[in-house]
């Protein structure tokens, strides 16, 4: 085959992707450039805070202030992940592994399906229906289990809790992971597959060789990507959690989150409060920064095993 039907007349190829190289290094420094320019812009406006008398601080101190709403942000999208990374794999290895094709594609659609509901939608959700069936199990755990800090009572009598809120987290989140899990799992060379079962090993035992050693990096970064989702969700958490102050106890009011303190209070805010929830932004986009960086090094470090090798 000669050089010109590759490249094209007069080396129109060549030139094609010499634009495309150029527009794709573009979109990478616009995409750098606009994330440096979100930090400017809180490191700015958030530096009153910094500046200021802590006895004008909320709290008495931005310390204080800030601490218990990492902590709440935390726990929420911890029991989201507890939560969602099990049924989400689970589901995903349904799908792909398990399941009849035609049920398989049906399954996957609703799963799709589930990501685009709105967040509000989940959250008016978690305080209609879900968080006053919650209500007589966080009595009956507060009755038997009580002794336990995570679980004194006296419990909620509205269902609006911190656990309440993790699990629609864990809902919302459910769909990335399972969706994302399902692609990788599809992707295990089929070679590596059908060796294993060359070799006698069950389904569950070709699986556990085979498909979760080639889908680690991807699962992780399934997980990562809910955990970011969960990190970062507003309203729903704002709809289902009766905010106050931080408390060890998952089923009794209490406890704030970082994104449902700032929409709660911002439309309100100004001077140097407006100051702190901005401050309080920029601690939320640095926690994302860092489950970030904690996630390509954990990739990195696994990602020695592929389809290619």
């Amino acid at each position: 085959m000669s050089s010109k039907s590759i490249t094209g007349e007069g080396g129109t190829g060549r030139a094609g992707d010499k634009i495309f190289s150029g527009i794709a290094v573009t979109a990478g420094c616009l995409i750098l450039f606009v994330l440096f320019c979100v930090a400017v812009f809180l490191m700015w406006q958030a530096l009153p805070t910094f500046m200021a008398d802590p006895a004008e601080i909320s709290g008495g101190g931005f310390g204080q202030y800030i601490l218990p709403l990492v902590i709440g942000t935390v726990i929420a999208a911890l029991i989201a992940l507890l939560i969602a990374t099990p049924v989400g794999i689970g589901v995903a290895l349904f799908i792909s592994h398990y399941a009849p094709r035609r049920l398989a594609q049906g399954l996957g659609y609703l799963v799709d399906l589930l990501a685009a509901i709105p967040s509000v939608v989940y959250g008016a959700w978690g305080m209609t229906v879900l968080a006053p069936a919650l209500v007589g199990p966080y009595n009956w755990l507060a009755e038997n289990a009580g002794w336990i800090p995570l679980f004194a009572g006296p419990a909620s009598q509205t269902g609006k809790t911190m656990l309440t809120a993790g699990i629609v987290l864990s809902v919302m989140v459910l769909p990335i992971i399972t969706s994302l899990t399902r692609e990788i799992f599809l992707q295990t060379p089929k070679l590596h597959e059908e060796a294993a079962l060359a070799m006698g090993a069950t389904r569950w035992e070709m699986i556990r060789m085979a498909v979760f050693p080639f889908a680690r990096p991807g699962v992780i970064s399934a997980v990562m990507l809910g955990l970011g989702r969960a990190l970062g969700e507003t309203m729903a958490v704002a709809l289902v959690l009766s905010s106050g102050g931080l408390i060890a106890s998952l089923i009794r009011p209490g406890n704030q989150t970082i994104a449902a303190e700032i929409a709660l209070n911002f439309p309100e805010a100004f001077g140097l409060r407006l100051s702190e929830l901005i401050a309080a932004g920029l601690v939320l986009f640095l926690i994302t920064l860092a489950v970030n960086v904690v996630a390509r090094w954990i990739i990195s470090r696994h990602k020695e095993f592929s389809g290619a090798n």
